[in-house]
């Protein structure tokens, strides 16, 4: 029988398994705010925002930058199905800092032409860059 008092993790994203291991706690933030997950939690589903998750374990704490997506949690098993994730130590800083300054420049351009779609997604891709670069530099 499987040990009762650890959850689980697995995240994934359309390329593949990006992280599993065996947790203590997780926290994510969700649409409706922060929210930490220990073994024996009731069932959840909830829709992720692009920013840290933490995974609690063995008195370590791993950090994933999770960019959107949403997480299951059932019988101690924690899945995070995200549009992309990136683990602390995966992070290329200098690729996510051009691509702040780049999302930056979108934004600018976007607003000066009033294209409300471009400006959505240049605002998404700078939090994913913002959220990148603050993982990487815990």
């Amino acid at each position: 029988m499987a040990d009762s008092s650890v959850i689980n993790v697995s995240i994934v994203t359309p390329d593949g398994k990006v992280y599993e291991h065996t947790a203590d706690m997780i926290v994510v933030s969700t649409q409706s705010g922060q929210l930490g997950i220990m073994a024996n939690h009731e069932p959840v589903i909830a829709t992720l925002d692009v920013d840290e998750t933490r995974v609690k374990h063995d008195n370590n704490e791993d950090e994933i930058a999770v960019n959107g997506g949403f997480i299951e949690f059932s019988n101690n098993a924690a899945t995070i199905v995200a549009d992309s994730a990136e683990c602390q130590s995966d992070i290329d800083v200098a690729r996510a800092e051009n691509a702040r300054q780049r999302a930056e420049r979108l934004i600018e351009a976007a607003r000066k032409q009033n294209d409300k779609q471009a400006l959505d997604r240049a605002q998404v891709a700078l939090r994913r860059a913002i959220n990148r670069i603050n993982v990487a530099k815990k």
